[in-house]
């Protein structure tokens, strides 16, 4: 146990010591904040405005294209011929030719550039036209307009979770979220640390460091430390990021004033139906804020860190018998496919699971070890049967007991055989070897 924890301890060390680790852990959290900061600024930031020019020979147009935060209408009084050999010259991006039209089927309206419009202009121009269009068929037949529209109504449904302490506000968007970021986290990780796993293995084999080594230890120690400090090294970063993210978030909030306009709502359902403000409805980030609020956050961050473990250290296992029984990383290719093929295929149902995370295929999925560390996260903050819960993470233990023995296996014969292309059927004759 003493030598295991030696070389826990030195790739541990070796690794949260580099220049890398620090740079990358101090700037995730702040690439990750500032890539969201610049969205939200894009967002709201008024692109360059574009000049429309408008030639409506019906004259059922006038007035109707009001202009827009990012768009400007200019109607005209030239003929469609003579605006659209000077549109190249102007400073108009397009030209809306509007014809005579027919009003139940209108045929005939053109919109000419120089170059493609984009999709957004082009649908802003279809929507007003389809609405003027309707509200002048809806004169011909004696319809207001004006009171059709208040007759209809949008209805949004608040989510309550019953639970034996009682009625508590939930948000499917926010469980959604939070399900697919958690399980994408941990797809990464595996892959990421996994990788760094193999490549140790390798190198030190391929350096022939291991044969003194393993001199000292046993092929088995070898392999279970160089596994178990990997993983602190993943947990430590994700350690840290956690409480950087949370500390960017707090100071975010009290910057913007979130941690006030995000209040979580307690009341009955018999009072949810008075028809009082929403103090996050201006307010997206306020909201996300409110939303978090309502889910089990101890619980999600207590079952992350086991199933991110728990699946790191399942795979790492077969990741590091990949990399002793391999003399190169290119020969290590036709070993990582059919390991990585579950990986892959739980972040493709994840899909399905987040839109029934009570079905079949979830139940199942994430009961599997193989799947499980990703398909479980996604369906946690949806709310799991605790016997689920603890039947999931029992045959995950269980998984990685028996992956953990099969890769020792063909830990201690790879590490040191050197010079021979190895295939499925010999790392099967290595399961079975004596000694």
């Amino acid at each position: 146990m003493n030598k295991i924890f030696l070389i826990l301890k030195r790739e541990y060390l070796v690794r949260v010591q580099k220049k890398s680790f620090i740079i990358m852990t101090l700037l995730v959290p702040l690439l990750t904040g500032g890539f969201m900061a610049g969205v939200v600024f894009l967002s709201t930031r008024s692109i360059k405005d574009k000049v429309v020019q408008v030639v409506d020979e019906s004259g059922l147009f006038k007035g109707k294209f009001t202009d827009g935060r990012d768009v400007k209408f200019v109607y005209s009084a030239l003929t469609v011929d003579k605006a659209k050999r000077a549109l190249p010259q102007s400073d108009y991006q397009a030209l809306l030719y509007i014809p005579a039209i027919d009003v139940q089927k209108p045929k005939g309206i053109v919109l000419f550039a120089g170059k493609n419009v984009s999709m957004l202009l082009q649908n802003r121009i279809e929507d007003v036209l389809d609405q003027e269009l309707e509200s002048l068929r809806l004169q011909k037949v004696g319809i207001d307009k004006a009171v059709l529209a208040s007759t209809k109504s949008k209805v949004a449904i608040a989510t309550v979770a019953l639970s034996e302490e009682g009625e508590k506000t939930s948000s499917s968007g926010a469980a959604f979220a939070v399900g697919y970021a958690c399980a994408f986290l941990i797809y990464m990780s595996v892959f990421i640390y996994g990788a760094q796993v193999m490549r140790g293995v390798l190198e030190e084999k391929t350096s022939r460091i291991v044969e003194v080594i393993i001199s000292s230890v046993k092929p088995f120690q070898l392999m279970l430390g160089k596994i178990t400090g990997v993983a602190l090294v993943g947990l430590t970063q994700f350690l840290l990021w956690i409480v950087l993210g949370f500390a960017i978030a707090t100071f975010t909030s009290a910057a913007f004033g979130l941690d006030k306009k995000a209040v979580v709502r307690t009341e009955k359902p018999a009072d949810r139906a008075k028809d009082t403000p929403n103090p996050t409805a201006d307010n997206p980030l306020a909201g996300a804020a409110a939303a978090l609020q309502t889910m089990n956050v101890p619980l999600i961050l207590g079952t992350f860190l086991f199933y991110f473990l728990g699946g790191y250290l399942l795979y790492s296992a077969l990741f590091a018998a990949i990399g002793a029984a391999a003399d190169s990383e290119t020969d290590t290719q036709q070993f990582m496919f059919p390991i990585t093929i579950p990986l892959i295929a739980s972040i493709v149902v994840a899909q399905v699971v987040l839109q029934d995370p009570d079905g079949s295929v979830a139940f199942w999925m994430s009961m599997f070890p193989l799947t499980s560390p990703i398909l479980m996260m996604v369906r946690i903050p949806f709310g799991v049967p605790p016997w689920q819960l603890l039947l999931s993470m029992t045959l995950l233990v269980a998984g990685f007991v028996a992956t953990t023995w099969l890769a020792a296996r063909i830990y201690r014969v790879g590490i040191l055989m050197y010079g021979k292309k190895v295939n499925f059927r010999e790392l099967s004759k290595w399961v079975f070897y004596k000694g």
